[in-house]
């Protein structure tokens, strides 16, 4: 007993540099985060011992230490200084808007019917040029060219009951008029406003000529899309861009002719 006592610090000594060996130590990246630092990966050394067989160690503990077995023993390896990755930040993959911040589309309204289009046209009339006769029931304003021409413009005329015909000139031309709606309109239509400046927003458009000394006048308009209905409270209204061409084209003076 006394002789295996004795050689167990020589056999301790010695059995580990023999039968020791040390794996490599796998380096981990620092994953990156979203705003997130997070802490170095842990790094370990794994060191495996593989004992010889001593049949005759004497049994007991000592043979438990140094027979036919392996142990393994986990052992944490120096840290090295760890530098914390600046965070990664990705474009986001889409932009969602809260429901108020989404304007609304804006109505759809129907194309103008190509015939109310401006074009020149076979027209003939008792008329002398320069005269501008309304076609009421087909929608229609004649400016009188020579040789049996006239060039024709879509319009928007009196809604029934606000229809009329007669013979006027015109009296006066205005760019961008004001509107100051008359009393019978306001009596009928009582939430429009007593007075509008001239403006985009302007029911009477970007010109007006005036009919006589009546209410009416020929008007640009707001709502373009009205050309070719019966609309109005009785003024003939045109597309802003066909009303200032008729504009160019007429003088204070001009026979009207409506049907």
């Amino acid at each position: 007993m006394l002789r295996h006592l004795l050689i167990v610090p020589v056999v301790l000594a010695g059995a580990a540099p023999a039968f020791a060996q040390s794996y490599p130590v796998t380096q981990y990246a620092a994953p990156r985060g979203y705003g997130v630092q997070q802490a170095a990966p842990q790094q370990y050394l794994i060191v495996q011992q593989h004992a010889r067989a001593e049949p005759d160690l004497g049994g007991g503990f000592i043979e438990f230490l140094f027979g036919e077995r392996s142990t393994a023993r986990v052992l944490r390896a120096p840290q090295p200084d760890y530098q914390p990755q600046p965070a990664v930040r990705g474009e986001p993959a889409y932009v969602s808007l809260a429901p108020e911040a989404v304007a609304p589309p804006a109505p759809q309204r129907p194309p103008i019917d190509p015939r109310y289009l401006p074009q020149e046209v076979d027209y003939q009339t008792t008329e002398p040029p320069g005269t501008i006769v309304i076609d009421t029931p087909n929608r229609f304003l004649y400016l009188v060219e020579e040789g049996g021409k006239a060039m024709r413009y879509g319009i928007g005329v009196g809604r029934p009951g606000f229809t009329w015909a007669g013979t006027h000139t015109i009296t006066a031309k205005k760019e961008w008029p004001d509107w100051r709606p008359p009393e019978e309109m306001l009596k009928r239509q009582p939430y429009l406003p007593t007075f509008m400046a001239g403006g985009p927003n302007n029911p009477l458009g970007a010109r007006a000529m005036y009919l006589g000394s009546t209410l009416y006048r020929i008007h640009g308009s707001n709502e373009p899309w009205t050309i070719g209905q019966m609309v109005s409270s009785g003024c003939i209204r045109m597309r802003n861009e066909d009303v200032v061409d008729l504009y160019e084209r007429v003088k204070v003076g001009t026979k009207v002719v409506v049907l």
